[in-house]
């Protein structure tokens, strides 16, 4: 169909409303960004727990009584996960905080000398107490700025502390009632949509809800299958720290290398400040631990729980996060993930539709010659000229 210009320029002006409402959607989430985070986490709460919602409810029993049980279960779950974790990384932690003077020794003896043996580089002579109270007087001017700037952040980080703690109070109340409400949210979207554009939106957000789904549920458990993976096998290699760093690389995990390298960077400085030096076998079934755990993740759990509905790349990945908490903070790193999965989803609509436009296609097609052959093996396009030519 050919449109006439003024009938493309409506439709410019159409695609450029909906950029503008996009761009002022997202400026009123940077805004909102410090205050949208517990209702982002309810709301995918509300989410994971629909369906179970929904199974109840086929049974016969009321949508109420299906929120209450479900909800319920989730605060009975998370109740027991941390009765169990708590204890344990507080046993950690401990150990942590005993081990900080032998880590102190061990870097002023063996750590510092080492590296300055190697590099050249003077590090000792600055960790003269005379030294540094010199250095303090000769740029006091820089310091009191500097002191200023520290006590302001810390001002900040107990505002935001107790926004945190406002944040988790509030968590459950929103996360109760959008699952109770979940029906209805949904219905009022659907109603928004225009009508001529409902199957086309419908099928986008079923695709998105499985690609969000496969995502979510199945990262969560991998996270938590690599989690006691390093732990455990840390553990048992004899570190004294390995339960609390093998969470904490299991926890990071969802983006890709980042949980296992910052895990064997955590556990090889435990090793070494443990061992008092270079522990050849300890150091060994660290990297054979996380060896397995990676080899674990590509080839058993990443393939089985998650499978391939996603189809986001590993830099993909990396650019999603790093771009949102850049944006948005720590709810930009929250949304990261499923924005982007999301929007791979659109990508392939949209890939879909432009292999099927006039665009890609061409509007007319082009005129090729017959093609002879006049040598075995080179094809020439053109009129065959010569006796042969008929």
């Amino acid at each position: 169909m050919i449109l006439t210009p003024e009938a493309e320029i409506a439709q410019f002006l159409r695609r450029l409303k909906y950029v503008l409402v996009a761009l002022a959607a997202g400026w009123v989430i940077w805004l909102l960004g410090p205050i949208l985070t517990p209702f982002v986490l309810a709301l995918a709460l509300a989410w994971l727990g629909d369906p179970l919602v929904d199974r109840i409810e086929a049974t016969g029993r009321s949508r109420n009584t299906g929120v209450v049980l479900v909800f319920v279960a989730m605060i009975l779950s998370i109740t027991a996960a941390l009765l169990i974790l708590v204890p344990m990384i507080e046993r950690q932690v401990a150990t942590l905080v005993a081990a900080i003077p032998q880590a102190q020794q061990w870097l002023m003896e063996k750590g510092i000398p080492w590296f300055e043996q190697k590099t050249g580089l003077e590090i000792m002579q600055w960790m003269d107490p005379d030294r540094l109270i010199e250095w303090v007087r000769s740029h006091w001017q820089q310091a009191g700025g500097f002191a200023k700037t520290f006590f302001g952040y810390v001002q900040r980080s107990g505002f935001t502390m107790v926004t945190w703690v406002v944040n988790i109070l509030l968590l459950p109340i929103l996360a109760f009632y959008f699952l109770r409400d979940w029906d209805k949210l949904v219905e009022r979207v659907a109603s928004m949509i225009p009508r001529n554009h409902v199957g086309t939106i419908t099928k986008l957000a079923r695709e998105s809800d499985e690609v969000l789904g496969a995502f979510i549920r199945g990262q969560f458990l991998v996270m938590i299958a690599l989690g006691v993976v390093y732990a455990a096998g840390l553990s048992l290699v004899g570190l004294k720290l390995g339960l609390l760093i093998g969470l904490v690389a299991g926890l990071i995990s969802f983006i890709p290398y980042l949980g296992a390298t910052t895990g064997i960077v955590m556990a090889v400085a435990a090793a070494l400040v443990q061992a008092q030096g270079f522990d050849l076998k300890l150091l060994i079934l660290v990297g054979v631990v996380f060896t397995v755990g990676q080899l674990l993740e590509s080839y058993v759990l990443t393939p089985r729980i998650v499978g391939d509905k996603i189809g986001l790349h590993p830099v993909a990945v990396i650019f999603a996060v790093m771009a949102g908490g850049q944006l948005f903070g720590f709810l930009g790193m929250l949304l990261a993930l499923p924005v982007a999965a999301v929007s791979n989803v659109l990508l392939r609509y949209a890939h879909q539709r432009y292999r099927q436009s006039d665009l890609y296609a061409g509007e007319k097609s082009a005129i090729v010659l017959d093609a002879y052959v006049d040598t075995p093996g080179i094809v020439v396009v053109g009129t065959p000229k010569g006796p042969d030519a008929q």
